[in-house]
């Protein structure tokens, strides 16, 4: 990488591993603490989860409108402090209300630090023609995921007086995102490069292929989210050792932190749908391994599959839109976020009632599983139709 684009790679890496790592995903090592300290079932489990996506999901449609056109930088680092601030607040309460409005909050808080922090790092990249400086930005995520599940499986231990080990995690938590904001404000530059405002789009024209991506990316959104969230809780229950809830986690993190360098060798060979259509078989297996398997392969197994494909899965998605609608790609992209948010939202709050009434994970996991195998079937049907084979991850249309 070079040099001169390092501390801005690093930068983004932290922004996205203290708001993505922890201000998101650091809920579902924690939340089996949760429910065995404070008696939550996996529903009321899945509204904490699915209040987290709405957030997101109208942080991220918000973001996309020209207010913050100049100010990126400066509404970045404040999304970065909030997060801070929403992570000590999630272990100073134990209302269900209360979990769901702070992580509503952390849900707009992470959106706006992942669109507009990626908007000045992903910009400085493209106009070195550098791919690394994405692979190195979404890494933060895997990374900040893998941070946290060290933190929770360490801090217990360290002795924290009358607090709950969940409620320890929390705060955990908001000293590394408060120590991750100090090193992104050192470091970010202020704006995207060549930054532009552009001129108005013309109307979305949905072709089948525009279609079937959104389709398909809103359905990925609901079965990727129900593992996401679910999967530390899944091991803790067929495991009698709570280091596996800490190892599956790990792993999920590890894989996703190289996922999106790792999948990037295989683009010019398959292209960017051939690989999109990769992960979601995947993805899928892995689902059903984390069912089928006996503890405690099933948990890391399903950890270390989940981690290699959801990122790169989302990364990839969205350039396909771009690509499918080339005259409006900012529309094409809302749409598509709005359809990943809506599939977020429903997918634990699906999962976490079939868990509560069958009493176990499997069914909520399996019915993910078949989605995203619906997912591929479509895609490949598509693919054969009226996708072309991609060179070096091109996308025409005929």
């Amino acid at each position: 990488m070079n040099r001169s684009l390092a501390p801005t790679a690093f930068a983004g890496a932290i922004a996205m591993a203290a708001a993505m790592g922890f201000g998101r995903f650091s809920y579902t090592p924690i939340l089996p603490g949760m429910m065995a300290g404070l008696g939550l079932t996996p529903a009321d489990a899945g509204i904490v989860a699915s209040a987290n996506f709405i957030g997101y999901l109208l942080g991220a449609v918000a973001a996309g409108y020209g207010w913050a056109a100049g100010r990126e930088r400066a509404i970045a680092l404040s999304a970065l402090v909030a997060t801070a601030v929403l992570l000590l607040a999630m272990g100073l309460t134990s209302s269900l209300l209360w979990f769901s409005v702070i992580r509503f909050l952390a849900g707009l808080a992470s959106a706006f630090t992942m669109i507009f922090t990626s908007a000045i790092v992903l910009s400085r990249g493209l106009a070195a023609a550098n791919p690394h400086v994405q692979s190195v930005h979404f890494g933060g995520v895997g990374m900040g995921i893998a941070v946290s599940s060290l933190m929770v499986f360490l801090l217990p231990a360290g002795g924290f007086g009358d607090f709950a080990s969940w409620q320890v995690a929390w705060f955990g938590g908001a000293v590394i995102a408060c120590l991750g904001t100090l090193i992104v404000a050192a470091l970010l530059p202020e704006g995207p490069a060549g930054h532009r405002t552009g001129g108005k789009e013309k109307p979305l024209r949905w072709t089948r292929p525009l279609v079937v991506i959104t389709l398909t990316y809103g359905l990925f959104g609901f079965g990727y989210v129900i593992t996401a969230t679910f999967l530390v809780a899944m091991a803790r229950q067929g495991a009698t050792d709570h280091s596996i809830e800490f190892f599956a986690w790990l792993i999920t993190g590890l894989s996703a932190a190289v996922s999106v360098h790792a999948w990037h060798r295989a683009v010019p060979r398959l292209g960017i749908v051939g690989v999109y259509l990769a992960g979601l078989l995947v993805e899928s297996v892995g689902l059903v391994l984390a069912v089928a398997l006996p503890s405690p392969y099933a948990p890391l197994i399903g950890g270390l599959m989940l981690g290699a494909t959801f990122i790169m899965v989302t990364a990839y998605g969205l350039q396909i839109g771009r690509a499918l609608a080339p005259q409006s790609p900012r529309k094409a992209l809302a749409f598509m976020t709005a359809a990943f948010g809506v599939g977020q939202i429903v997918g634990p709050l699906v999962a976490g009632l079939l868990a509560e009434r069958s009493g176990s994970f499997s069914a909520p996991t399996l019915l993910a599983a078949g989605v995203l195998l619906f997912c591929a079937a479509l895609t490949g049907v598509q693919m054969r139709r009226t996708w072309p084979r991609l060179n070096n991850g091109n996308i025409s249309l005929s």
